[in-house]
């Protein structure tokens, strides 16, 4: 029989008794294992994330950030370990998710009000709930583009703005935002800002957002979760209490300021060593 070099194994190692997450916790995650190519990125990993906060990922690169959460959603298999949603599997819980790239997150062939409704209508609504939630969206976020036009005709602002009202269309329990921001203009990135902020404030849903901008990642959080180098562990978890709807005056607060040059402090020592 032929063994292979650093692969791990997972065979005939007993399961510890699952430990719930205290009061509070949404996600439980325990004891999460990935190897890519036999080397740890994630190894008996463990986490409690809070319901109806904003948590930001943040933490070196190549430390497996979307990973972490495309892991958590269930795109990405695990080697070990478990992730439950208030003590349920993810079969059993309705999430929600926000793709990097837009261009390749909506389906070109489809109308975008069509790729809005989608999950609705994998769900089964009536025709008549479809369209109720479609004039929520539209009016929570304001939309002023033709909704009727295909993905490719419209702005890349446009195009995030409707993944994120497809994401939320079903009221996911769990929302996930894979870097949104990143391929947008600034003043995109500030209006969808804000308009997270208004969908987090009138709903409560649970948002795990990963970023690569630090200012970003303390400004939506409530919680910023700072990652080690692989094999990749909590290095810190920071509080940031600020009130809500934040606005540009928040970036000069005191607790802001700190809560980011802290981060930063955590970031920085993370990567040296």
């Amino acid at each position: 029989m032929s063994v292979v070099a650093n692969a791990p194994v997972f065979a005939d190692l007993p399961t510890p008794a699952f430990r719930p997450g205290p009061a509070g916790t949404h996600i439980t995650i325990r004891g999460l294992t990935k190897y890519f190519a036999g080397w740890p990125l994630y190894e008996n990993f463990d986490l409690d994330i809070p319901k109806g906060k904003i948590v930001s990922v943040f933490g070196p690169n190549g430390c497996g950030k979307s990973t972490l959460i495309n892991m958590i959603a269930g795109l990405v298999p695990i080697d070990s370990g478990e992730v439950l949603f208030d003590g349920k599997s993810l079969k059993d819980t309705q999430i929600g998710y926000v793709f990097q790239n837009y261009r390749e997150a909506l389906f070109p062939w489809m109308r975008t009000l069509d790729n809005i409704a989608y999950p609705l209508k994998l769900q089964g609504c009536s025709k008549a709930e479809v369209d109720r939630r479609m004039e929520e969206l539209v009016a929570s976020f304001d939309v002023k583009f033709d909704l009727r036009r295909y993905p490719y005709e419209l702005s890349g602002g446009q195009q995030q703005t409707a993944s994120i009202m497809r994401a939320l269309a079903p009221r996911p329990e769990v929302l996930f935002l894979d870097e949104p921001f990143s391929a947008l203009d600034f003043e995109m990135t500030l209006f969808i800002r804000e308009k997270l902020q208004e969908v987090f404030m009138q709903t409560g849903t649970t948002m795990l957002l990963v970023s690569h901008d630090l200012e970003e990642a303390v400004y939506l959080a409530d919680e910023v979760l700072l990652l080690t180098k692989r094999p990749t562990r909590v290095a810190e978890i920071l509080r940031y209490d600020a009130p809500r709807p934040r606005t540009v005056d928040t970036l000069s607060e005191p607790d802001f300021v700190s809560t980011r040059r802290r981060s930063l402090e955590i970031f920085q020592r993370e990567v040296r060593r």
